[in-house]
């Protein structure tokens, strides 16, 4: 596999990381929470050679509206400027692959915070695959849902307290990105939103 360039700024962590042969050469996590658009750029820059790599993967979402369109811009940009293949993953994909890694064999419920105070929810097996599909959903919702053993993600905590599943407070970490499986990959780099949009065009 050939160097990888990794970027996720989805949630209220901004995180890159750079792979060279699936190895994890160098990588930076920080939590935010606001002003994705003025570190991310330097935290690329501080990478080996500035980041530079012949494919760019970046967390497509849910999450921020705003850190969604920060990190899908810096990779087409980049992806333009070096000639590098731009691809993407989602978001609940890799905390879920994270989970997996620090859990073992077991499905996983992966509740993420979302808009409007909804919760992004999604249900993997034991091999990743999605079991129940990604939703946005009032918090009752997904407590009602929720039956895996071990919850994780933003909303875990609070998730665990009413089901009594296992929790993992995890949120997405590009140094994590070769946990994910690359069927998980996505050739194109649209935004998933995850909710359909607030605004309405007059009928």
């Amino acid at each position: 596999m050939t160097r990888v360039l990794v970027i996720d700024s989805a949630t209220e962590t901004c995180s890159v990381a750079l792979f060279d042969r699936g190895m994890l050469l160098s990588g930076n996590c920080v939590d935010l929470g606001r002003g994705h658009a003025e570190r991310l750029v330097p935290m690329i820059a501080d990478l080996p050679d500035r980041g530079r790599a012949a494919r760019i993967m970046v967390n497509l979402g849910p999450g921020s509206f705003t850190g969604i369109r920060v990190g899908i811009a810096a990779a087409r940009a980049l992806g333009l400027a070096w000639g590098a293949h731009v691809g993407g993953y989602g978001c609940l994909d890799l905390v879920a692959a994270m989970a997996r890694a620090q859990s073992g064999g077991s499905d996983i419920d992966v509740v993420m915070t979302g808009g409007h105070g909804e919760w992004f929810f999604a249900t993997y097996d034991a091999q990743g695959a999605v079991v129940a599909p990604l939703a946005s959903l009032a918090p009752d919702a997904v407590i009602g849902l929720a039956r895996a053993p071990i919850v994780a993600g933003s909303q875990a905590g609070a998730v665990a307290a009413r089901t009594g599943a296992h929790d993992l407070a995890i949120r997405p970490d590009a140094r994590s990105f070769g946990l994910l499986d690359h069927a998980a990959w996505r050739p194109s780099v649209s935004p998933v939103y995850g909710r359909a949009p607030d605004a309405r065009l007059p009928g």
